[in-house]
């Protein structure tokens, strides 16, 4: 009797739980019913409305174009740098794992990222000449699909691609381009400027300090002198012979004085105060004092920007080269949809003779639109030209080239 009046309770027990849930269901499908034509803008939001098998396969044709293309391109650069350092390499007793994971593994995506738009550029040109070639640009042409609607799988691609470069730019290569310049300084004899002489610098409000000597190898300076300025005036000036950084110390900014003497000027009495080492807080660090070649490239994005601003506030002059490495990193991101452009409008055409010649004259403008941002970089170093402008030189003059190339495209 126990046992059948358990079994008779869990039934009653089920049919009662599976009535709430039918219940329940067509309550949530009476209120589906209800919103559903309030949601459809959502429908904007679904990827399958934008990528369709048409982009797909353009997609995938592009990104493994591109990344065969770096693949091949950086197989053969490795090979002729190891042969010209070899000698180097073994002269100075470099450790394989070091050459491997300190020297190359920084080489190949410094050297891929930089070369980039010049992948992209040959990535469109090979692969879309072959679908021309193919008829396939034709069929999808006379299918009614337009050259502006055939673009789109490029430029989601270039997307993807930019974003990356970007992010590796900005935030990865930094720090591996620190490890390789001192495998440089180490095992190929690279010299680096490892000091300073005769520095003056702002750190801070109405506070000039001047170093005679700075050694950034032991992070020691000589002939050390600070001016206190209130209201144009002197009030206070420190001087010492010998000044220390503090590598170890948890706070940034710290240094210590050896042989310090202070003159602080009331009115017209002064006050002197000496000791013979003192620890204090100033507003600079031995970045600010030696300026390494290629310092700017082992900055990320944000430090750049903290630095430039920085810079500028204490009125340094060397912070050029710093402003054109911020903007060109933010200015290459775009140069892979103007050449994707320019070399899809190019290549699109079936032609008897092939694509060898448009091929060449993607090679050419790749390394013209190269050649333009190293010109314009040296301007805006040596010639006052404006920063940010040289940084975007090359892209509005391709995007004017862009456009002709693209009105030009069959449609």
């Amino acid at each position: 009797m126990n046992l059948s009046n358990i079994a008779s309770s869990a039934g009653d027990r089920w049919s009662t739980l599976t009535t709430t849930l039918r219940r329940c269901a067509a309550r949530v499908r009476q209120l589906w019913l209800r919103l559903r034509p309030r949601l459809r803008f959502l429908r904007i939001l679904n990827p399958r409305r934008y990528v369709t098998l048409l982009d797909w396969y353009l997609i995938k044709k592009f990104i493994g174009t591109y990344i065969f293309s770096i693949v091949l391109i950086i197989s053969i650069a490795i090979v002729f740098d190891f042969n010209d350092n070899l000698s180097k390499f073994t002269q100075y007793h470099a450790p394989w794992h070091a050459v491997i994971f300190d020297y190359y593994a920084n080489f190949i995506p410094y050297y891929a990222n930089l070369f980039s738009p010049l992948f992209v550029f040959i990535a469109v040109i090979f692969f879309t000449s072959k679908l021309a070639g193919n008829s396939e640009i034709i069929a999808m042409l006379a299918s009614g699909v337009s050259f502006k609607r055939l673009l789109r799988p490029y430029m989601i691609s270039c997307i993807l691609i930019s974003s990356l470069s970007f992010y590796l730019s900005a935030y990865v290569i930094p720090h591996g381009n620190v490890i390789k310049q001192n495998f440089d300084a180490l095992y190929r004899n690279s010299k680096r400027l490892t000091t300073a002489d005769n520095v003056m610098l702002q750190v801070g409000k109405g506070r000039v300090i001047s170093i005679q000597h700075f050694d950034n190898n032991t992070k020691r300076g000589y002939g050390f002198s600070m001016d206190k300025l209130q209201d144009k005036k002197l009030i206070s000036h420190l001087t010492a012979q010998e000044i220390q950084y503090d590598t170890i110390s948890e706070a940034k900014c710290h240094w210590t004085l050896i042989n310090w003497k202070v003159r602080e000027l009331r009115g017209l009495r002064e006050h002197i105060t000496t000791g013979a080492q003192k620890d204090t807080l100033i507003q600079m660090e031995p970045t600010d004092l030696v300026f390494s070649k290629g310092q700017q490239e082992t900055f990320t994005s944000p430090e750049l920007k903290e630095y430039i601003s920085k810079q500028i506030t204490r009125g340094s002059s060397n912070v050029v080269q710093y402003e054109v490495e911020y903007h060109k990193r933010i200015a290459a991101s775009f140069a892979s949809f103007i050449l994707t452009i320019i070399g899809a409008s190019l290549s699109a055409r079936k032609r008897k003779g092939g694509m060898g010649m448009y091929l060449g004259i993607g090679l050419a403008l790749s390394f013209i639109y190269i050649m333009l941002q190293t010109v314009s970089s040296t301007f805006a170093v040596n010639a006052n030209f404006p920063p940010m402008l040289a940084a975007w030189v090359p892209n509005l003059i391709f995007t004017v080239v862009a456009y002709f190339c693209y009105r030009f495209a069959p449609n």
